[in-house]
């Protein structure tokens, strides 16, 4: 945009695309086809390669979408495509509260359909309310598909056969419905009439360019009918953006990747961007952009620019900005003072600031808006968070995690992030547990998987050192020896005998202790314990058959208050239906004399 436009203050922006789906699914050969298309249709210089962002002119749209877009029904000026950094964690960057990109295309494999990074993709677009068409993917690769490069989907449809097109409608059809189990209504996009209520499915091929002009069509349309308004911008006012990345460029130093979407920035201009700690004001001494290709053989991949209006992606080269974080924004000072922009970028970062909790797990992530989206994702699960910061795993998020007192929030979830190899070596020492992804809930459900395991382990060390239920009975002509200890067989009618536990008697509601099992035998072995239904001899040692126990006497094991209160509420669900019922029956015994026996 050159020096001299002076359009009216409501001048209009290119609307931001982002492109997101599932890893393989094709985004990038997507992106690279309409780049590819861009570029052959107009002079190698029509397209400007911006930082992180290709821009899509409206007459070049217009030239590769043919007959589909008359230039003269719109009034924006194209298309930006947002180069996700290799993420779609990305489309949870933010602009002012909302997303960054103003629409979106989800990109699905038609002969794969939904995956878990779709699925991911579409809880991000439906919790930032950003409206985004489906792009079904590789139409090409249908078993007996004739390609026509290039062409509108209809034209290349009808030329089909009727075998290539069922297929095709049979995977299309898949992708609609997966879409409603999803809650959102959609249909072939021919056939969508109002797209703010319905999501439009194009077919596309990012090989053989199939679709791409209905696919840039459809995104022009969109923009033009529902966002136009959102569009209109202060073209001279102070330039307003958020951090792609933060880099590192040689003769630059730290740098940040900015897609500025109000507004404009310059050369000389002060800006206040989002850090780690506090907002950090600094002073632009250069703003980049890529060469374009036919001068890519310079020196310098980058050249200065003066200034440049939104939306735009544009690398910024200043002092101070190694605690930039990706996702913050970025706003030129200019007239305003500045201690008023600054409180503009703390509001902004508090907005997006994660509720923590005195106890709970930490979570780092690549951008603030996948963080937001980890922070919603974890108190869905309802598992709370104590600290929460974008960057790699360090040695002190580690210090963090180890001071937490329960066990299973000993733990470190990094979401698209490295861990540091000091990091490693200081978890394994503080017994801390690192866990990382690329996609949210598969994160979540590895935490989720190892707390289970723990609570489990906890479960069953509790019930290796409580005392079980049973109820068993002397079998009639089993006595094998009176006393010291007494041998008897018995019948177990429900819970489980085991050593050393000691055996009440009931009189009435009375339990009488009679003495304590020294020893169970099964068919001649000795055995630890006995199952409900087990018939075996058992060695009590204290009574003598005859005087406090006799034939036919039913017995129980006692269980100490503290275990049976456990065992009720804790454990009822871990312990064999037999035990529960035994262990009940005992508890109905002793409340009949104390109601409040156990509790």
């Amino acid at each position: 945009m050159s020096d001299t436009d002076t359009r009216d203050p409501t001048s209009l922006r290119t609307p931001i695309v982002a492109v997101l789906g599932h890893v393989d699914h094709g985004k990038t050969s997507l992106l690279d086809k309409i780049r590819g298309s861009a570029v052959i249709e107009g002079e190698a210089g029509a397209i400007t390669q911006h930082i992180g962002a290709t821009a899509v002119p409206l007459d070049i749209i217009s030239t590769i979408a043919g007959d589909l877009v008359d230039p003269d029904d719109f009034d924006l000026p194209g298309l930006l495509f947002i180069d996700t950094p290799g993420h779609h964690s990305f489309t949870t960057l933010r602009s002012r509260g909302g997303a960054l990109a103003d629409i979106a295309i989800l990109v699905v494999d038609v002969n794969d359909g939904f995956q878990p990074q779709t699925l991911e993709a579409l809880d991000i677009l439906r919790r930032s309310e950003t409206p985004f068409i489906v792009a079904a993917n590789k139409i090409d690769t249908v078993p007996g598909w004739n390609p026509n490069e290039d062409a509108p989907i209809n034209d290349t449809y009808e030329s089909q056969s009727d075998r290539v097109r069922e297929r095709l409608d049979e995977s299309l059809y898949e992708i609609i419905g997966n879409l409603s189990d999803e809650g959102f209504s959609a249909d072939l996009y021919w056939r969508v009439q109002n797209f703010q209520r319905n999501v439009g499915v194009v077919p596309v091929s990012a090989m053989t360019g199939e679709g791409v002009p209905d696919l840039l069509t459809v995104m022009m349309g969109l923009s033009q009918r529902y966002m136009k308004e959102e569009m209109e911008i202060d073209v001279a006012g102070p330039g307003v953006g958020t951090v792609l990345e933060v880099k590192e460029e040689k003769g630059f130093g730290t740098t940040i990747d900015t897609v500025l979407y109000d507004g404009t920035i310059r050369s000389d201009d002060r800006i206040v961007v989002g850090g780690q700690n506090e907002p950090i004001v600094t002073d632009v001494r250069a703003l980049l952009q890529p060469r374009p290709l036919a001068e890519i053989r310079t020196e310098s991949r980058f050249e200065k620019v003066d200034e440049v209006s939104a939306a735009t992606g544009i690398k910024v080269a200043a002092p101070e900005l190694a605690d930039a974080m990706a996702g913050a924004p970025v706003r030129v000072v200019r007239d305003r003072d500045v201690d008023e922009v600054i409180e503009e970028v703390r509001a902004e970062l508090a907005s997006i600031a994660v509720d923590t909790a005195e106890e709970g797990v930490v979570v780092k992530a690549d951008t603030l808006g996948s963080l937001e989206a980890m922070a919603d994702a974890l108190d869905d699960a309802e598992v709370p968070i104590v600290r929460a910061e974008v960057g790699d795993v360090a040695p002190r998020d580690v210090s963090v995690a180890s001071t937490a007192e329960d066990g299973k929030q000993k733990a470190i979830l990094g979401f698209n992030v490295d861990t540091l190899e000091d990091a490693h070596q200081r978890a394994e020492i503080e017994d801390v547990e690192i866990f990382t992804d690329e996609v949210i809930y598969q994160l979540i459900e590895e935490y989720e998987e190892y707390v289970e395991g723990i609570e489990q382990a906890q479960q069953d060390t509790i019930l290796d050192n409580i005392t079980r239920p049973a109820r068993f009975r002397i079998l009639p002509d089993h006595t094998f020896r009176q006393n010291d200890p007494a041998v008897v067989g018995v019948e177990v009618n429900s819970g489980t005998i085991q050593n050393n536990a000691n055996v009440v008697k009931f009189a009435g509601n009375e339990p009488d202790r009679v003495g304590q099992v020294k020893g169970i035998q099964e068919q001649g072995e000795d055995v630890d314990e006995a199952r409900a239904g087990n018939r075996v001899s058992v060695a009590i040692d204290g009574p003598t058959v005859g005087r406090q126990i006799e034939e036919d006497d039913e017995l129980w094991i006692e269980i100490p208050e503290k275990h049976a209160k456990i065992l009720e509420q804790e454990l009822a669900s871990e312990i064999p239906g037999d035990e529960l019922e035994a262990l009940n029956m005992y508890l109905d015994k002793q409340r009949s004399r104390d109601p409040f026996w156990g509790k």
